[in-house]
């Protein structure tokens, strides 16, 4: 069978860490079950894997503050695991820099599916494409998945820097929060569209130093990428 990477998951429920055992490494993935919140750090540097899955609800160190962590050590893909319903779970973990959540209870088929999906669209385009995005004080580098503002590297997520890519890569077209959740996550996400808004608002804070605001809201529709209108490279590279 085809290896597909490695999954950390971390949760104090023995049967969602066999459930989600069982039907990764069905698929093609090596998992590692940890159930306590104080055992992660060790257990990342230890196993360096591909994508977290995380509990919010945990003993020792709760999920909010791993994500926070680990996103502090690498810009590794997480999807969060939310009590159905939370709401505010869901977008605080988005803020924290989550790449996706999954409410429980849940289809083991479509927590894979999800992995499958933010592992793919986080790996790097073929170098040989060398694609850029060149914009005033803004360089998106999709060939090594890295994002420029006046010439210094900003820290994005990985789901950060597809959406930021995306509506780059279409200036002044103006997408909808249902398109831009087809396009970047690649799956219906059942009229949730808040998660778009969380990523948009921390993409803004990233970009705040710039003197032109790219990311723009079009109310009652959606979000567009507008250049300034003079100066400036505009394009692939």
């Amino acid at each position: 069978m085809l290896f597909l990477g490695k999954v950390l998951v971390v949760d104090d429920d023995q049967n969602v860490l066999e459930l989600v055992k069982l039907y990764g490494e069905r698929e093609g993935f090596e998992v590692v079950a940890v159930d306590d919140g104080d055992l992660v750090l060790a257990a990342f540097d230890r196993e360096n894997p591909d994508v977290v899955i995380l509990d919010i609800m945990l003993p020792g160190q709760d999920g909010l503050s791993l994500c926070r962590n680990l996103r502090s050590v690498r810009m590794i893909p997480i999807i969060m695991l939310t009590a159905k319903g939370e709401e505010a779970d869901r977008v605080l973990g988005l803020e924290m820099g989550a790449d996706d959540y999954v409410a429980k209870p849940f289809s083991p088929r479509e927590l894979v599916a999800r992995i499958k999906a933010v592992l793919r669209r986080t790996q790097a385009a073929d170098p040989a494409t060398n694609w850029q995005l060149k914009y005033p004080g803004l360089e998106i580098r999709a060939d090594i998945r890295r994002v420029l503002v006046d010439a210094a590297e900003t820290e994005v997520t990985p789901r950060e820097f597809d959406l930021l890519y995306h509506l780059a890569q279409n200036p002044q077209r103006v997408f909808t929060r249902e398109e831009l959740l087809e396009a970047v996550w690649g799956y219906d996400y059942f009229g949730d569209q808040r998660t778009v808004d969380v990523h948009i608002r921390r993409l803004r804070t990233k970009l705040t130093s710039l003197p032109h605001e790219y990311l723009q809201t079009v109310w009652g529709v959606g979000y567009k990428f507008t250049p300034p209108v003079k100066g400036g490279e505009t394009g692939f590279a």
